[in-house]
C-alpha cells in the first residue's frame, strides 16, 4: 500500500540565471532538470549548481512548482 506522504518526491531544478535574463535572442529556451529530495531531511527549497547547456556555463538551479 502507498503512504500519504512519502518521503522522497520528484522536483524541477529550473536555470535561475536564464529566468532572470529573461530569454533574450541568444538563448532558445530554459534549462530544467528532474531529480529526487528527501522530503524529511531537506524541508526547503533545494538549490544545486548544474550545466546550463542554453548559458553554456554551470549556474545555479533552484526547485520549481510542478
Amino acid at each position: 500500500m502507498a503512504k500519504g506522504k512519502d518521503a522522497r518526491v520528484i522536483v524541477l531544478l529550473e536555470c535561475t540565471s536564464c529566468v532572470r535574463n529573461g530569454l533574450n535572442k541568444k538563448s532558445p529556451g530554459i534549462s530544467r532538470y528532474i531529480t529526487q529530495k528527501n522530503r524529511h531531511n531537506t524541508p526547503g527549497r533545494l538549490e544545486l549548481r548544474k550545466f546550463c547547456s542554453y548559458c553554456h556555463k554551470h549556474t545555479i538551479h533552484g526547485e520549481i512548482k510542478k
